[in-house]
């Protein structure tokens, strides 16, 4: 069992450092898992988590991957376990880089007003409790210190975007160390995510893309999930990939099990999506509490949750999967039935149970 922090090699070059689950309870952050890898002279870190223990952790590995007298970082997403650490890769003594996506700047500018709005739109489907801001600004206290920006920083976006083939795939994004290490963007996660492919170890890094197989977050793009696991999956199926690592599992998956795994949570997604579909079957107006609780024991029976499964990310996951449906909240009183915009062919409602 891994413990935070702990380095687990890849190759004599590419180190996976090993993050932890969220507790809420215990007031324990969730920490994303962190790669660190060497690119000729280049030290290359992908993510930073948070916590003082886990960025100690990136010095060791990057020590362990030496020499190098670069450094790179690039971060795949903005949320709060990923960055806490950023300024770090200005600390090494090194030129340094640092990108991010320019879609994420402004929740990691303003955490607050970002979590708050994810809290907001779950208001509906849950019992009542503190209001969105209080309950964002709570949430976020357990990731401090939070050190998203260094003096190094600058977004993918400045960059000229390039047209990257690997095999008989195409993606679009951004490549560094001559083309050892290719940013290629996903975008399903939340708006900005990218996700990072290293050629000479084979590493595919999904950082959150797999966080789950229906997305959570507010700006979160159930398409862009299924389509890029998909994609990722033939890219194993062909070679072009050997090793699947992402931000939360804390598990190395090799050639068929990484195609599994990918396969497996396409499969999870079409069930919770029909799941959906049979709670609303035959209605025009959903009543949100009633569906999350029905929801909530479809996850349950099929045994889906994510990473960190919780009951608020159950009902993120609920508020997403009424807007794919055509439901949506009145303008006016959120917490009343939510209306089909449909054409008007369905008959009855989903009433609290």
């Amino acid at each position: 069992m891994t413990a935070l922090g702990d380095l687990i090699d890849l190759d004599d070059r590419t180190v996976l450092v090993a993050g932890r689950e969220l507790d809420v309870e215990h007031g324990r952050p969730d920490v994303g898992n962190a790669l660190v890898h060497r690119a000729g002279d280049t030290v290359v870190l992908v993510d930073t988590g948070v916590t003082e223990p886990f960025r100690t952790a990136l010095r060791d590995a990057a020590r362990r991957v030496g020499p190098w007298s670069r450094a790179l970082l690039l971060t795949t997403h903005g949320h709060p376990d990923h960055i806490g650490n950023n300024d770090l890769v200005d600390e090494l003594g090194v030129p340094a880089e640092h990108y991010v996506p320019a879609r994420e700047l402004d929740q990691m500018r303003d955490p607050v007003a970002y979590w708050a709005r994810a809290f907001e739109r779950i208001a509906p489907f849950t019992e009542p409790g503190a209001p969105p801001e209080r309950a964002a600004r709570r949430l976020l206290s357990l990731f401090e210190p939070m050190r998203p920006f260094g003096a190094s920083t600058r977004t993918y976006e400045e960059l000229p975007p390039e047209h990257i083939r690997i095999g008989s795939l195409r993606f679009s994004g951004w490549t560094f160390a001559d083309g050892a290490v290719r940013v290629l963007r996903s975008q399903g996660h939340c708006a900005g995510h990218v996700i990072v492919h290293l050629r000479d170890s084979g590493v595919l890094h999904l950082s959150d893309e797999d966080n789950g197989a229906c997305g959570a977050m507010a700006d979160a793009d159930q398409l862009k999930i299924q389509t890029v696991l998909g994609t990722v999956a033939r890219l194993f199926e062909e070679g072009g990939a050997a090793l699947l690592t992402d931000g939360h599992t804390f598990a190395v998956r090799r050639g068929a099990e990484a195609v599994a795994h990918l396969d497996g949570l396409l499969a999870q997604a079409v069930a919770l999506q029909r799941a959906a579909l049979d709670v609303t079957r035959g209605t025009r107006r959903v009543e949100p509490r009633a569906f999350a609780a029905a929801y909530a024991r479809s996850v349950a029976d099929l045994g889906i949750g994510g990473a960190n499964p919780n009951a608020v990310f159950t009902a993120m996951m609920a508020v997403n999967q009424l807007h794919g449906l055509g439901f949506h909240p009145d303008p006016a009183d959120a917490s009343a039935p939510w209306p089909h915009r449909g054409a008007g062919t369905r008959t009855g409602s989903v009433e609290r149970s």
